[in-house]
């Protein structure tokens, strides 16, 4: 009997010399092992998430034209008729003396100075010449009117074609001058005077009362416009 605890003591001693020997190989190994797969999850972040792109967006700003010129006239919408009419019935735009006198050469333009009804003023600013159509025109007016007044009664025409040097010139004196591009310079308008009947400057209500209803019936059959400027005491009409 005292023989068995001998036994399981040197069975205990051999099995704890093997144990110490296999945890002095396993557990380094299983040391370095749980070391680098703690280093592995420290080193190593999740990687981040792709940020959108966002592609930056570009106005593009239109950029003057220094090639265009904007007009610099001042207009009413009425008085554009009159520049279409200029554009569209005459011969294009008078654009100076020498294209003026050219113009008279080719008799495109034609020279006026009075007639049944009606005479040219003495003229500062503007030549007394318009296309052959607006001579026509002006004719008929005169004619209408005397008819209408009964007795050898006249108006004053009392501006007609202008260069556009002309323009500017008295746009210097007169504020009141278009400035810029005028239906003048196209040879088929012309000024006339609602203060001037008969070579007399004054009112006269019922001279002036005639050439309105002249006009206006000239308007209506499409063959003018005609615009009342009371700053010039006139009526600016352009033959269509």
């Amino acid at each position: 009997m005292k023989k068995l605890p001998l036994i399981l003591l040197a069975s205990f001693f051999v099995l704890f010399s093997v144990a110490a020997l296999a945890s002095d190989e396993i557990l380094p190994a299983i040391k370095r092992q749980l070391k680098k797969t703690y280093s592995a999850l420290t080193n190593h972040s999740p990687a981040p998430e792709p940020q959108p792109i966002f592609e930056p967006i570009v106005v593009e700003v239109p950029i003057p034209n220094p090639e265009i010129v904007v007009p610099t006239r001042e207009i009413t919408k009425e008085y554009d008729n009159h520049l279409v009419a200029g554009e569209n019935n005459g011969f294009g735009l008078i654009e100076s003396e020498e294209h003026f006198t050219q113009l008279i050469q080719e008799k495109k333009l034609v020279l006026v100075s009075e007639g049944n009804g009606y005479r040219v003023d003495e003229l500062t600013h503007s030549h007394p010449y318009v296309t052959p159509r607006s001579k026509v025109i002006l004719e008929e007016i005169g004619q209408a009117f005397q008819s209408l007044t009964k007795q050898e009664s006249f108006f004053t025409v009392s501006s007609v074609t202008r260069t556009p040097e002309q323009q500017q010139n008295l746009r210097k004196r007169n504020r009141n001058a278009t400035a810029g591009i005028s239906s003048h310079s196209y040879g088929v308008s012309f000024d006339i005077s609602y203060i001037r009947f008969n070579g007399k400057k004054g009112g006269n209500r019922s001279a002036q009362k005639d050439l309105e209803t002249v006009l206006n019936e000239f308007q209506a059959a499409n063959k003018i416009f005609f615009i009342k400027e009371r700053k010039q005491s006139c009526y600016h009409v352009t033959v269509r």
